[in-house]
């Protein structure tokens, strides 16, 4: 967007009402504390309903029995989703097994799920148990603080395990943001971990006493991979080498993919480029973006409050000047850089280093021992005799990273007797969804239940149209908020209602372009339906190596979303 004719830095009227609980919370205290003494309900009360978010929590019931227990005249299953910060998704083996430990005993599901945001979530945590979890991870020296609300969420960072010392820079950047960024509020030590108030007064320098206007995304990228999808975030650095070594970054913001389905004030954007910055400047600016963003991104209505909107409405120059000014520095031009791949690479590879790398394909990043598949057993099993550290990516898969030759046999044998090295195809490893039901309760349609024998049904395409060795990058989302990033797929579907979904086509296989609705309120016959005519379309017709994304640009069966704000619903 130019900057031809800016709107208002500050949308004025009536703030949304989540402006008056933080504002009222104490610095996210709230009343949590009584609540969690309060025997008479399985959930939190009024404000704190909401307040919990920012300690990373989020109150759900299972759906699946929501109805029966209605009628028993009994509350909903009310249990918490806790979700960790884990910069650039690093965890030590120990830690592992801590938290395997903690789910097999004290959540209703059992499982660990891993998150396309690089950390992990239990679900199912009744909240009797919600204290033990947070103390659970202080022990081994992790917090759920700040991956939920109006704050700074984990941030990401490339999971490449091959050029070993340039990502061991990234990642020390992105833990270096991550706790720059975070709240400075002692409300989650007291609440939580049991330390004494301190009698000081509390601030917050960054966020504001009332934090953020809505949620804020950040990543390190180290190209040629944009395996974090960089264009789903608020505020993206893109690490800049020479001689393999990192001296500063491309700054990108105002990237987000949540929509309102009919809501033509929302849409899904890609994030623009602002300028290269050297690596002293890092922190001073993502102090100055986040700030800025804080001052003026809209806080009356928080469907329109995301950064994206804040660029669109203010303009990217000005908002890049004011940047400038708290950050106290001028942008140079962005630096050459360029993308080519966006997936995980499975299986055994050697770091240069000389150490390997294991890469498990773990299906919607879903950890439980399934009959005949101890898929969490086995990666405990490994944690027992790992030296180096797991990788989570943001593709919701597992790196067992820095082994030495003298143990990959083993913990390959591990592997393999656990299920965990099995087989798949590439469209199954480059298939994605959320949550979805029977725990998020935004879901309007199945997602993560939904996928594995929809893409069966996809894999037949690809057999029939003999492009079984090909991939199109396939999203799954239960509702628009945008958990799985359908909308920076090829082919993305966005749940209307139950067995119902929005489909999108015309993203690419390297997530730098979004894709445009196809069909809407449809259901999955129809779906394979069209996919059956377009993926043999395709076969037929591609051109060199084209994808499938970029043939249905092409061949004109959607037209490229070139600017979201206002072609996004034509």
């Amino acid at each position: 967007m130019s900057d031809k004719h800016p709107g208002p830095l500050v949308v004025e009227g009536k703030l949304a009402d989540a402006e008056r609980l933080k504002k009222e919370s104490n610095y996210l205290r709230g009343t949590i504390l009584n609540d969690l003494s309060d025997g008479l309900t399985g959930g939190f009360n009024g404000d704190n309903f909401l307040l919990i978010r920012f300690h990373g929590m989020y109150q759900q019931d299972d759906r699946d029995i929501r109805a029966e227990r209605a009628e028993q005249k009994l509350e909903p299953r009310h249990a918490m989703m806790l979700r960790c910060r884990l910069p650039g998704g690093i965890i030590k083996p120990e830690q592992w097994l801590a938290i395997d430990n903690f789910a097999r005993e004290n959540t209703l599901y059992g499982s660990i799920r891993l998150t396309n945001r690089q950390t992990f979530q239990f679900h199912g945590i009744l909240k009797k148990n919600v204290k033990p979890a947070h103390q659970m991870l202080h022990d081994v020296g992790l917090d759920a603080l700040a991956t939920a609300n109006d704050v700074n969420r984990n941030v990401l960072c490339t999971s490449n395990p091959i050029e070993s010392e340039l990502h061991q820079e990234a990642y020390e950047w992105a833990k270096r943001l991550s706790e720059h960024l975070l709240p400075q509020t002692r409300a989650y030590m007291e609440i939580w971990w049991d330390q004494q108030k301190v009698a000081t007064t509390d601030k917050e320098p960054i966020l504001g006493e009332t934090y953020l206007p809505r949620k804020f995304k950040t990543t390190v990228v180290v190209p040629p991979h944009n395996d974090v999808d960089l264009h789903a975030n608020d505020m993206n650095f893109i690490a800049i080498a020479e001689n393999g070594r990192l001296i500063g970054f491309n700054l990108l913001l105002g990237g987000g993919l949540s929509i309102e389905h009919g809501n033509k004030a929302t849409y899904a954007r890609t994030a623009s480029e602002i300028g290269f910055l050297p690596l002293d400047k890092t922190l001073e600016v993502a102090a100055a973006v986040v700030s800025t963003q804080r001052d003026w991104g809209n806080r009356t209505d928080r469907k329109n409050a995301k950064t994206k909107y804040t660029l669109e409405r203010v303009g990217v120059d000005t908002f890049k000047a004011e940047v400038e000014k708290r950050a106290g520095l001028t942008f140079e031009p962005i630096r050459p850089y360029e993308f080519t791949t966006r997936g995980d690479r499975f299986g055994w590879v050697k770091g240069i280093d000389d150490k390997w790398h294991l890469t498990l394909f773990i299906e919607n990043g879903r950890l439980l021992d399934y009959p005949d598949r101890p898929l969490k057993s086995g990666i405990a099993e490994i944690a027992r005799v790992h030296k180096g550290d797991f990788r989570l990516t943001a593709n919701q898969n597992l790196i067992v990273a820095g082994v030495p030759a003298s143990q990959k046999n083993k913990i390959n044998a591990i592997a393999r007797q656990h299920t965990l090295l099995d087989n798949v195809t590439s469209q199954r490893e480059n298939s994605m969804a959320c949550v979805a039901f029977p725990t998020c309760p935004l879901a309007m349609a199945e997602a993560e239940r939904f996928l594995p024998a929809f893409v069966t049904r996809v894999e037949e395409l690809m057999h029939r149209h003999n492009v079984d060795e090909e991939h199109i990058v396939l999203r799954v989302t239960g509702c628009p908020n945008g958990c799985g990033r359908a909308l920076l797929a090829e082919i993305g579907l966005i749940g209307k209602a139950p067995g119902r979904y929005n489909l999108y086509l015309g993203g690419n296989r390297i997530g730098t372009r979004i894709p445009r609705m196809y069909r809407e309120n449809i259901g999955e016959d129809d779906i394979i339906a069209d996919l059956d005519e377009l993926i043999g379309r395709w076969a037929k017709e591609r051109q060199d190596n084209e994808c499938f994304g970029d043939f249905t640009i092409r061949a004109g069966v959607v037209r490229a979303v070139e600017d979201p704000a206002h072609d996004f619903w034509e």
